[in-house]
């Protein structure tokens, strides 16, 4: 039988120094281990626990839950202590004002991350930051509990405060792994769903409570606090997805995007109601989407972020997924759900800054941490956010374990990155004498074009079949180039070029369309030097931009005919294809993130023959292989006519890889064009396959009866030629009715 009996209190052998005793009062102590649990002396182990606010403690033997000895107070309100014959495991028995707790002593557990851990952490390249660093749930030594560890060099103190120590601060301090600067504590018999924050002693000696930049779930906003996630895995049933999205994803492959602000979609109620969970998604948005003929899903950003009118583009927790839609695994839920319906699902990811909030990353420990320190360097004016220093490794590091813990935790098959222009250059939205050049004396971000081509590199090797895209709005060379090559990597950029150009065109009222018609052929020119994605987003619909139809000239039946024709035109040139949600049914409203979309409006025959358009072109883009395989090859696209400026019409033909031809024909004003001839590359029949101006659009139902005969006549470079009847505000698509190979 052991001996459980304490022995006699020695003269003041257990307390502390006077400069021990106060910094655990004031919660500066900088390794309470020191000082703390069990310490072995020549002549017994020496047991000290620093309780604020307990009136008493016991000690338990572990195993059988005996009673060795009851501690006694000691020097300072909240110090217990005495001395045991030997150090066996135990329990104590906290007797506080509100009832009796029984725990393991924090302080009793040795080291908890492996030096291999620490060594990837320190060097950056640790691929699995979400389950090495944040709250883990384990058990150590047989105990079940949270192990929590944080990175935070320069910090004089850390600790973790929830409501489990009544956020006291004195409670939970941690342990500084060197030289790493990790700071790590297990907390026994915590568990999931317990709210958590740090409290951090910078190294200004400045006392803050932060959210855990590595968290897996947090608190829903306005709430700030991170959460203990359920960390069980999640049962996937999305194997057959998984296994053929890598040809999914090749620039060959239809890729249709239905953009979607997750927080306004929908709502219970209408405006003022609930917001949709991520169950409420599975629902209503899947079926939606698939009905619609969109091939992805594009969220803007979901990682838990403060401020909702940022729309998700001032993230605060790089690896959790926004509490206000559900848990991580409603999420997961939702994804495996879209991949079983054979939907892809694309997230906006922001690597390019993250915002001032206290709670936040901003100068995390008293340093700029995971910020450039000089603003001209580290501080965005146009958004008020701070920008991450992606060249120290450790951010570097952590911005690419993000990105992996989206694609391969949650299974997301692509990351779109916001904002890559504002990391590429140094100078970028700053006057001169506001920004730092490279080492070269240049204006490129050196350090952030490393961290996009690792980013893009590390993908490919580790998450085959997941791409990463670019919002990139400047000339930079090569962003879809490999990097072996000399390029970024990028699998997709967003041709913005084309969407300004386009849009600026659309806008113009038909009569002086003429002396903009370079607006519609210029984006040719460049349309193969990259992989590119057609992009309607949120950001043209927002600010004062008007909605998409708001853009459109003339009256409503005009404006209508307009909207119909640009998306018609749109899923017909080369590249993917992006539509911000109502879009698709001509909402006259700005998007606004406060209220859900107008649907009510699909009521109205005009915006019902939209959508029914928009879900055409979706299925004709899909089955037509001269419409999307080569959407990257100049051999995949011809100009017929790309010079009748005076009739505002456009002829093009679109070439499949095996040269199966579909011939666009587009007229950009009110006045139908009848006996119009245009050159084809086959003489014999050929099929309207499609016309915007269609009654079950809403149009005047102008076309061509479906068949016509071209003519052994050469015409536009071509061996045969055409009469068509061109409707007003119209795009048709034709193809011959047989194939003729040579």
């Amino acid at each position: 039988m052991n001996d459980f009996t304490a022995r006699p209190m020695l003269d003041r052998t257990l307390w502390l120094s006077e400069d021990d005793a106060e910094a655990l009062v004031k919660g500066s102590h900088r390794n309470p281990f020191s000082l703390l649990g069990i310490h072995e002396t020549e002549e017994a182990s020496l047991l000290r626990v620093y309780l604020p606010g307990a009136l008493g403690v016991d000690v338990l033997d572990r195993e059988d839950g005996a009673f060795r000895c009851c501690l006694t107070a000691i020097q300072i309100p909240g110090l217990f202590a005495a001395q045991l014959p030997h150090a066996a495991p135990y329990i104590l028995r906290i007797r506080w004002p509100d009832g009796e707790q029984l725990t393991e002593d924090p302080y009793s557990f040795g080291l908890l991350l492996g030096e291999m851990d620490l060594y990837l952490i320190g060097e950056g390249n640790h691929r699995d930051l979400g389950h090495c660093l944040g709250a883990q749930p384990m058990q150590v030594d047989g105990v079940s509990g949270v192990r929590f560890a944080v990175w935070a060099p320069n910090a004089q103190r850390v600790a973790v405060v929830g409501p489990f120590n009544h956020w006291d601060g004195r409670r939970h301090v941690m342990r500084l792994r060197h030289p790493a600067g990790v700071w790590e504590l297990f907390i026994p018999r915590l568990g999931p769903g317990k709210s958590y924050k740090y409290e951090i002693l910078d190294a200004q000696g400045t006392l803050g409570l932060r959210a855990d930049p590595v968290a897996l779930a947090t608190e829903a906003p306005p709430n700030t606090a991170s959460v203990v996630a359920d960390t069980t895995p999640f049962v996937w049933h999305d194997e057959e997805w998984i296994a053929q999205r890598d040809e999914s994803h090749q620039p060959t492959r239809p890729i249709s995007v239905y953009e979607v602000h997750a927080a306004s979609w929908r709502k219970h109620g209408g405006d003022n109601g609930e917001i949709y969970s991520w169950r409420d998604m599975v629902e209503h948005l899947i079926p939606y989407v698939l009905e619609m003929g969109f091939t992805h899903v594009e969220l803007l950003p979901i990682m838990e972020h403060p401020f909702g009118g940022s729309w998700g583009y001032q993230p605060l927790s790089q690896f959790a997924p926004s509490a206000r839609f559900g848990t991580p695994k409603d999420f997961a839920y939702f994804v495996d759900e879209c991949h079983r319906a054979g939907l892809g699902v694309i997230l906006d990811w922001v690597p390019a800054h993250f915002p001032t909030d206290p709670h936040g990353l901003a100068r995390f420990d008293g340093t700029a941490l995971y910020e450039y320190e000089h603003p001209f360097e580290g501080f965005h004016q146009d958004w008020d956010t701070y920008i991450y220093n992606l060249g120290r490794r450790e951010v570097h590091g952590f911005m690419l374990a993000s990105a992996l813990h989206w694609l391969r935790h949650f299974h997301v098959d692509a990351l779109r990155v916001d904002a890559v222009a504002s990391m590429l250059y140094r100078n970028y939205s700053r006057n001169e004498g506001e920004w730092i050049p490279n080492k070269y004396g240049g204006h490129e971000n050196l350090e952030a074009i490393d961290f996009l081509r690792h980013l893009n590199d590390v993908v490919a090797e580790e998450v085959p079949g997941a791409v990463v895209i670019a919002e990139e709005s400047t000339a930079w060379p090569g962003v879809t180039q490999p990097t072996a090559e000399g390029g970024l990597g990028f699998a997709y950029k967003w041709n913005m070029g084309w969407m300004h150009d386009t849009l600026e065109y659309i806008a113009k009222d038909p009569i002086y369309r003429s002396y903009s018609h370079h607006d519609m052929t210029f984006p040719m020119v460049y349309a193969f030097s990259e992989h590119y994605v057609l992009p309607i987003s949120h950001d043209e619909v927002v600010h004062g931009k008007r909605s998409l139809i708001g853009k459109m000239p003339g009256d409503e039946w005009q404006q209508f005919a307009n909207l119909r024709a640009y998306l018609s035109v749109m899923w017909s040139q080369p590249g993917k294809k992006l539509l911000f949600m109502g879009c698709e049914f001509g909402q006259w409203r700005e998007w606004s993130h406060d209220r859900e979309l107008d649907w009510s409006l699909l009521g109205e025959p005009r915006h019902a023959g939209v959508r029914r358009l928009l879900g055409d072109l979706n299925r004709l883009y899909v089955e037509q292989p001269a419409l999307h395989e080569c959407d990257s090859e100049p051999q995949g696209f011809m100009w017929v006519v790309g010079n009748d400026d005076t009739n505002s019409v456009f002829a093009w033909l679109r070439i499949s890889a095996t040269g199966e031809p579909v011939l666009v024909v587009a007229n950009m004003t009110p006045i139908p064009r009848i006996r119009y001839r245009l050159g084809v590359p086959q003489a014999g029949s050929w099929e309207e396959i499609f016309n915007s101006d269609a009654d079950c659009y809403g149009g005047s139902n102008l076309g061509n009866m479906g068949r016509l005969t071209a003519a052994d006549t050469p015409l536009h470079g071509q061996v045969a030629s055409l009469e068509l009847t061109l409707p007003p505000l119209a795009a048709l698509m034709l193809r011959p009715t047989e194939i003729l190979r040579e």
